[in-house]
């Protein structure tokens, strides 16, 4: 699939597929988004079909036009998944979408890679969250197995007695439910790993995440962990990867327990929010990556060019932020980082909402991190 010949499909027009597009076109790549929101991000960059995800009408159109189709997000209609197997060509399947839309799957497939995952049990009836929650001890995390992301679906049970009225209030939602073992660990990071259609693998450098209100907050790297720990993540991500046969980007998000034992967390079949650093900080971006991993082109270098501290600009941070573009800014000179800022332009600014980011290039992470706190635009962020 070569650039210059190829048109891409991408289902679902919001940031992810707006960055894989501008990544794309520079590359030579034309794109067509299917989204069902007017003017959404991509679709402002790109051509799009205004429909639903379950339009298999519009899935249809979509793979017409295109002569390869991925996607940005991961709960796609498993029959417009199907539709497009068959009608043309989707080279990440949908055989990793039907591993990662279900926590349960999701994790047994962790394991099948010979990769650790927090202690969980299945919950079916009040009977087994009971059980469960005494075998594995408080505190405890109830999820539901689908759906959920930014910490929705999900409640935290710090007492034994506080189990009954968690497991009551998912079991509501009519939900499979899944428990898990509260892990005590020092950091929460996670590893971009790329196969591409011919196998080949490559890793991008660990990011150490901040999450506030369990929103992601900034990315740090070089993570501030051990360079053993760094290496060994990078190699659980390409394990998993490799195991689970996935093309294109796999994030690998993993905790950092406070004996250095790794954790995976959950997994997500696509760019993710929080290898957004390596859009300057990289020789490749994770949006180029994916590109390159799904047209079967060979995979790029990813190499870290700049330490970098991404930060997510939410609904009540744009304004500010794009105030801060019309004017010099001290802050910046002073510790010599190099902001770059992307928009994602969404039509409405909502509170928590991520709009866009913020890539500091800086010679030491600690001078990102400083800018951040320098600026208080996030002055009431507390991770």
């Amino acid at each position: 699939m070569l650039p210059g010949k190829t048109t891409i499909g991408i289902l679902g027009g919001g940031q992810l597929g707006r960055m894989l597009t501008l990544a794309g076109t520079a590359m030579g790549y034309r794109f067509v988004t299917l989204d069902p929101a007017a003017d959404a991000p991509c679709g402002q960059i790109a051509d799009q079909i205004e429909a639903g995800y379950d339009d298999e009408k519009a899935a249809l159109e979509l793979a017409r036009q295109c002569d390869v189709i991925t996607y940005e997000f991961e709960n796609v209609d498993a029959d417009v998944a199907a539709l497009l197997e068959r009608e043309s060509y989707v080279p990440q399947g949908s055989s990793l979408l039907y591993t990662t839309q279900h926590r349960l799957r999701e994790k047994r497939a962790i394991e099948a890679a010979g990769v650790r995952v927090a202690p969980y049990r299945e919950i079916t009836s009040k009977d087994t969250m009971q059980a469960a929650v005494s075998e594995l001890g408080v505190p405890c995390v109830l999820k539901t197995v689908t759906g959920g992301y930014d910490g929705k679906g999900q409640r935290v049970i710090r007492e034994a007695d506080q189990a009954l009225a968690a497991y009551e209030e998912l079991a509501a939602t009519g939900a499979e439910l899944v428990l898990e073992q509260f892990i005590k660990f020092d950091c929460e990071i996670s590893v971009v790993v790329a196969r591409s259609t011919n196998g080949e693998i490559k890793t991008f450098p660990p990011a150490e995440n901040i999450h506030v209100n369990n929103i992601l907050h900034a990315s740090i790297v070089p993570a501030r962990v051990a360079t053993e720990v760094q290496i060994e993540a990078q190699k659980l991500a390409a394990a998993v990867a490799k195991s689970m046969q996935a093309v294109g980007l796999l994030a690998v998000e993993l905790f950092v327990a406070a004996d250095g034992r790794l954790y995976v967390n959950e997994l997500a079949p696509r760019p993710h929010n929080s290898g957004h650093y390596t859009m300057e900080a990289c020789a490749t971006s994770q949006f180029e990556q994916h590109i390159r991993a799904i047209c079967g082109l060979p995979l790029g270098d990813t190499s870290l060019l700049s330490p970098v501290v991404m930060v997510n600009v939410l609904g009540e941070h744009l304004e500010g932020i794009i105030a801060r573009t019309g004017q010099p800014d001290a802050e910046a000179i002073e510790l010599g980082v190099i902001p770059k800022l992307h928009i994602y332009g969404k039509t409405e600014a909502k509170t928590g909402r991520k709009m866009g980011h913020v890539n500091l290039l800086c010679q030491d992470v600690e001078e990102g991190l400083q800018w951040i706190e320098q600026t208080n635009l996030w002055r009431n962020t507390n991770s």
